[in-house]
């Protein structure tokens, strides 16, 4: 036991260090004898003995000065045997005595003096809560004494702990190990020096269970009214583990981070703490896989030893992936507790034996059942990794699988930031190929100085299927909408120029109603070209600003220029009725045949995945790929190209009949055409990177998409009728071959009462650089019941 006097307390704050406190065993001698009065066994000799001793010395029954304590060795003594088990170990126990409430020591344990004591100066080598705030410290500290306090004088329950943290450096293993200090405070009396004030017992007992601020009561009971008189005991706690623990889950919660350097050295430090030994080293791994495919990314698989010297011996990437697949799908504990024991370990770990590592274990790590990847631990000296060691860092490992979880995300949403920077949203059928080269940019580019350009996606040899749904003279309604519109805005306008000419008499007004009749002379006739834009300047820059003066200098005006802005309001004006009949018309339809096809993409790719990509005109196009390419996980059949023509040409058979049932609802009646272009041949694609979309490579294939742009305007030859007509489809062929293909389908649709018995074989115009251009042109069923 020691008598030395050790201040293991720093950051006291002015109003703790100038409470009245005095040290004194009076209330623990009265703890002696009231046991003494009730005590009937044999220990009730032991407490008169005891007590015998104590008030031999009345010194000792009184106050006691800290600098005289040295006085009192055999009291202290014996205090030390009635509050410690027999048993115990002086030389592990790690218990103290100090003055009342302060962390002053003035007798301990050897064991206790030698963790926290300096050997050379004798003075503490540590401070309590190192690792934290020094505010949150001093809080804790006024809070821990008026929680004391409200319990002796007001009965109010304590809901704080006594307990706070030492964080003390090992001078074995040099790292730091945390200790749980409790401050006892049992032989304790704390006296009022003056009457107290009255305290409001309810509101204090709900503020007490929240986070209350302390600090509120120093005007109210200030600590200086107060007198403590005791001592304290204090007991260590080792939670070097716990603390570990509690580390890495702060970080992984809270990762604000300078490097991903950094990050991963705390958390090395942390584990360390935990297995207590800096000469253990750690690696993780994450499970990272592109495509279901494992893949190790440079910045977060370095820290692995495996993955390292593997790679510097010029080992095969590709077979260390092999191998490290194998292990995630059957993953398991390894450990080699000796590498140098003569027993061949396989080719990867004589890699690692000729690095110097003399023991290494390979740890699969899970989080919420899932395995997420490995946590490695390896050591250069002999017989300091055992399974014991191993055991220690159980409690961390499901922190550690959060850990690798984060990585996991983190690297799934890169690749997704890549694809989303370089490509655009995509579809599952091809998402696969942007995930790869996305993948390719991120490995090429971590290790690779300057930045190496990102692949170009393409696939080769893939059928292409176009089809599209047109609007019936569309750009005819629009501009019919347009004049008749207009002509009811011009009206307006001119009457209410007129108002302002008879109540101003200003001649510029009839200068605007000139220029008004000159535009609805021209916009009457249909044969002219109408410059919409020109007639919205003039709107916008002449009659607007004209207008605005007029109604909000002349009240008079206001109320028939405000008649007109009603009437030209874009939303509910009347001028505006025709095109928002036409607009919602429009969109009647073109909604009803977007849901259609969304339903009908997501069919096709039931038997076999392909692309699929709609455009918007007044109508909707849109174009299909398939090909093995596309899907090189799944083999490619011819049959499933026929099965996708069949479902194109069963589809727009429905488009028809869909958009002819719409009538009756449209605002303005509209009629749908259907256009297929039929491509026996299979063309090359790439992904076009300005456009963020697929388009065809290569001339011959740009042959293709040349013929599907022009083909919708297209006449029968030598009969100036359009191809597209209402309530058909019309199919574009070259290949004869093709075209019989896709009779057998129309027959198939007629005995299904969906198609008319009306087929045409039609010889189509030329056009500019396309001539032999044929068509089918098959009748829809728009009326009858379909089988």
């Amino acid at each position: 036991m020691k008598e030395t006097i050790l201040d293991i307390s720093q950051n006291i704050p002015p109003e703790i260090e100038q409470i009245d406190v005095s040290l004194s065993f009076k209330k623990f001698i009265d703890y002696i004898k009231e046991r003494i009065a009730g005590e009937t066994t044999v220990k009730k000799r032991f407490f008169e003995f005891v007590l015998d001793r104590f008030t031999e010395n009345p010194r000792f029954a009184g106050k006691v000065e800290l600098s005289e304590i040295g006085d009192f060795q055999e009291q202290l003594s014996l205090v030390y045997n009635m509050l410690v088990p027999v048993i115990a170990d002086e030389k592990e126990t790690l218990w103290a005595l100090s003055v009342p409430l302060k962390p002053t020591i003035f007798y301990e344990t050897s064991a206790f003096h030698d963790l926290l004591a300096d050997k050379d100066t004798g003075h503490a080598k540590c401070d309590l809560l190192r690792d934290i705030d020094i505010s949150i410290e001093k809080k804790q500290k006024v809070q821990m004494l008026y929680a004391f306090i409200l319990e002796r004088f007001y009965g109010i329950p304590s809901y704080h702990n006594n307990e706070m943290i030492l964080s003390i450096r090992d001078d074995k293993t040099c790292l730091s190990k945390y200790y749980k200090l409790n401050l006892g405070k049992d032989f304790i009396e704390v006296t009022a020096k003056q009457p107290l004030p009255e305290l409001s017992i309810e509101i204090i007992q709900k503020q007490a269970q929240r986070d209350f601020d302390w600090n509120t009561l120093a005007g109210i009971l200030p600590l200086s009214m107060f007198k403590f008189e005791g001592f304290s005991v204090i007991t260590l706690t080792d939670v070097t583990a716990d603390q570990a623990v509690e580390n890495i889950k702060n970080i992984i919660l809270n990762p604000v981070r300078e490097t991903a350097q950094s990050y991963y050295e705390k958390i090395i430090a942390s584990l360390n703490l935990l297995i207590g030994s800096h000469e253990v080293r750690f690696g993780l791994l994450p499970e990272l896989r592109v495509n279901e495919k494992l893949v190790f990314s440079d910045d977060l698989c370095t820290h692995s030893i495996l993955v390292q010297t593997s790679l510097e011996q010029g080992l095969e990437e590709n077979d260390f992936l092999y191998l490290a697949d194998k292990f995630f799908k059957n993953p398991s504990v390894h450990f080699y507790k000796d590498l140098n024991d003569g027993e061949d370990h396989g080719d990867f770990l004589k890699v690692l034996k000729t690095h110097g590592v003399h023991s290494y274990a390979l740890l699969p790590v899970y989080n919420a059942s899932r395995l997420v990847g490995v946590l490695e631990l390896y050591s250069k000296q002999k017989d300091l990794l055992s399974e014991h060691s191993l055991s220690r860092l159980e409690p961390a490992l499901p922190l550690i699988g959060q850990l690798l979880q984060n990585n996991i995300n983190e690297f799934d949403s890169r690749i997704e930031n890549v694809i989303k920077e370089k490509f655009t949203s995509l579809q599952p059928a091809v998402q696969w190929k942007f995930k790869e080269v996305a993948w390719h940019y991120l490995r090429d580019n971590t290790i690779q100085l300057p930045k190496t350009p990102i692949e170009s996606i393409h696939f080769k040899n893939v059928y292409p299927l176009y089809g599209a749904v047109d609007i019936r003279n569309s750009t005819v309604e629009r501009n019919t909408a347009l004049h008749t519109d207009l002509q009811v805005q011009f009206g307006a306008l001119i009457k209410v120029l007129t108002i302002i000419k008879e109540n101003v008499g200003l001649g510029l007004a009839d200068e605007i109603i000139f220029k008004c009749k000159k535009w609805m002379d021209r916009i009457s006739d249909q044969s002219t070209e109408n410059d919409e834009v020109k007639v919205l300047d003039f709107f916008e820059y002449e009659v607007y600003p004209f207008l605005q003066h007029f109604r909000h200098s002349e009240e008079k005006l206001a109320e028939s220029i405000d008649a007109y802005y009603k009437i030209v309001d874009k939303e509910n004006g009347i001028a505006y009725a025709n095109r928002n009949a036409l607009e919602s018309s429009m969109q009647t339809i073109n909604s009803a045949v977007n849901l259609y096809l969304e339903l009908f993409k997501n069919e096709i790719q039931q038997s076999y995945p392909c692309y699929f990509e709609k455009f918007r005109t007044d109508g909707v196009e849109y174009d299909i790929y398939i090909g093995q390419e596309i899907a090189p996980e799944k083999n490619f059949n011819i049959l499933y190209l026929n099965n996708i023509r069949l479902w194109q040409l069963t589809s727009m058979a429905a488009i028809a009949k869909i958009t002819h049932e719409l009538m009756p609802q449209m605002k303005n009646p509209l009629e749908t055409t259907q256009l297929i272009f039929i491509n026996s041949n299979s063309i090359d694609i790439s992904f076009r990177d300005d456009e963020r979309r697929f388009d065809v490579e290569g001339s011959y294939n740009i042959r293709y998409h040349v013929i599907k742009k022009r083909i919708d305007k297209v006449h029968v030859k030598e009969t100036g009728e359009r191809l597209t007509q209402p309530g058909k489809i019309a199919l574009v062929y070259f290949n004869s071959k093709s075209a019989e293909e896709y009779v057998n389908y129309i027959k198939y649709l007629q005995e299904k009462n969906t198609l008319k018995n009306d087929l045409e074989y039609l010889e189509l115009e030329e056009l500019q650089g396309v001539t032999g251009l044929r068509a089918l042109r098959i009748g829809v069923n728009l009326d009858g019941e379909w089988s």
